[in-house]
Formats: structure tokens, sequence, C-alpha cells
């Protein structure tokens, strides 16, 4: 049995992992919401309109209210093990406590850290619609 099981486990080991197959759209799709991304953190509100529909946007008061939201879901669920948020305030005066906003705001792989990850989760379902608007803009 043991042996059995080592010879799954090498199989199983021995594989590769599935081909990535990026398309030119997904490509593009991951550019616009990364520069997206990075345009909402500078404090510029992302727009773009397509042919013959409203405007669209995320705008900079979008993402602080969605990183309220998370913050207060950290404090209300007791994710937070420290006055993070005293510290914070008491530092309001132009020199934020670094470590008070990495406590209040929560570990994150993305790029640009906890507050990116929050903007692209703003961002993510209008990338098609933008990356038409974009097209559309090219063919003028």
């Amino acid at each position: 049995m043991n042996l059995a099981l080592k010879t799954c486990q090498a199989m199983h080991d021995g594989q590769l992992p599935p081909m990535v197959s990026e398309s030119p759209r997904e490509v593009a799709r991951a550019e616009w919401l990364y520069n997206a991304v990075e345009s909402l953190l500078r404090g510029v509100d992302v727009k773009f309109q397509r042919r013959w529909n409203q405007a669209r946007a995320v705008t900079v008061a979008d993402l602080a209210l969605a990183v309220d939201e998370h913050v207060n879901n950290r404090l209300a669920d007791c994710k937070v093990n420290s006055p993070a948020l005293g510290w914070l305030l008491l530092s309001a005066d132009g020199r934020a406590d670094k470590n008070a906003v990495a406590e209040l705001i929560g570990p994150s792989d993305h790029p640009f850290g906890k507050l990116g990850e929050i903007a692209q989760a703003l961002l993510e379902p209008l990338a098609d619609d933008a990356l038409i608007a974009q097209a559309e803009d090219n063919e003028l």
C-alpha cells in the first residue's frame, strides 16, 4: 500500500502545471486594470465612455468608501490586534503611522498592496467595457 501511495505521489509531483495561454485580450485587460488601479491610488478618477452609452467611472471617493467598509469589517471581525485606529488618528497631522495603516488594512499579495486589491475589485467589472471604449476611440 505504501509503495502504491509513493508511486502515485511521484507521478502527481512529476506532472507539469497546465499551460498558461494569455490571449491579446487577456493581456490588454490585465494592463488596463493595472494602469487603472495605479491611477486610482494616485488620486485620479478612472472614467471611460462607450459610444451611445453613459460615461462610467470609479472615483477616488468610491475607493475611499470601499476602504472604509473594508477596515470597518476588519475591526468588527476583531482582525485588528492593536490600537491601530487610535495611532492613525493620533498621527493625523500628515505623518500617518505606516504600521497602524498596515494593521487596519490587512495583508495582501497584490502589487499595490491591499489598497490596490480593493481598487481592482471596484474596477474589475468595468474592464471589458473599458477595453471596448478604447477600441471605439481608436477607430475615430
